[in-house]
């Protein structure tokens, strides 16, 4: 017996790769397999920003920031390639996506699984979703993991406790980061971390409002495919902060506030 030599092949799993991609319109639309094909990368991309935000995690419970500054280099950047993607999407017309979208439903975008895992990593968790998404078992028990263990932030506030800030309350939690702003040079890391963490949001409001700007873009005003109410739906998001507090810190900044 001969053990078959590693290819790059057989390492990525090629051939299994791209026979993923089905087009469910008859005849096959040309434009389903790029939606298709989209939306698999994001997924993919969404299993790398879980593994990049868990080692964001973990680092920051072992006091390491500087290994924390390089994963959110990284995710930064994938955040960037994600709202990038929007970009080829809107190579499509919404007549072309309209003549396949009907055999999507009742799929959609709105019962992404792993996204909904990097909203409740992140501190947003809003289980009222998830009546609209069905679930394998697997699935239910990596959200309800997601949903009972400490967000980012609070292992954020976890790492400011043992510097010795307060971070109990709300306005305490503001101060603190009115205080680190206010002085960087003395909290260079903690400075460089928030920094990090506000980029990390907005780019996900970012990318969010792209996506609603799409969606427009192709159905105009119909429901979603997944019974959402489509882009007016998408628009509420736009909302949701991983980190409130330090938005809120910027009213406070400069001349005439102390900092």
């Amino acid at each position: 017996m001969t053990t078959q030599q590693l290819s790059y092949g057989s390492y990525l799993k090629v051939d299994e790769l791209l026979a993923l991609q089905q087009p469910l319109s008859t005849p096959p639309h040309h434009d389903e397999m790029l939606f298709i094909i989209i939306h698999q990368v994001y997924e993919l991309w969404f299993k790398e920003l879980l593994h990049e935000v868990g080692a964001v995690m973990r680092d920051l419970d072992a006091d390491r920031l500087l290994p924390v500054a390089k994963h959110f280099r990284r995710i930064h950047t994938i955040q960037r390639l994600l709202e990038s993607q929007v970009d080829i999407l809107e190579t499509m017309t919404p007549q072309d996506f309209n003549a396949f979208r009907d055999h999507l439903n009742p799929a959609s975008g709105f019962q992404s699984i792993q996204f909904r895992e990097i909203e409740f990593l992140c501190g947003v968790r809003r289980t009222e979703v998830l009546k609209y998404v069905q679930m394998e078992p697997a699935q239910q028990s990596r959200l309800r993991e997601r949903l009972e263990c400490p967000s980012l932030y609070d292992k954020v506030k976890a790492l400011l406790r043992r510097r010795g800030f307060p971070v109990a309350s709300h306005d305490e939690l503001v101060a603190m980061v009115r205080r680190i702003y206010s002085q960087p040079d003395a909290h260079y890391d903690l400075y460089m971390l928030l920094e990090d963490l506000i980029e990390f949001d907005e780019r996900f409001v970012l990318w969010r409002s792209r996506h609603v700007m799409m969606v427009e873009r192709m159905i105009g005003g119909k429901p979603g495919t997944g019974g959402s109410l489509g882009a007016s739906y998408l628009a509420t998001t736009l909302q949701h902060r991983f980190f409130p507090e330090l938005w809120e810190v910027r009213t406070y900044l400069g001349k005439g506030y102390g900092g």
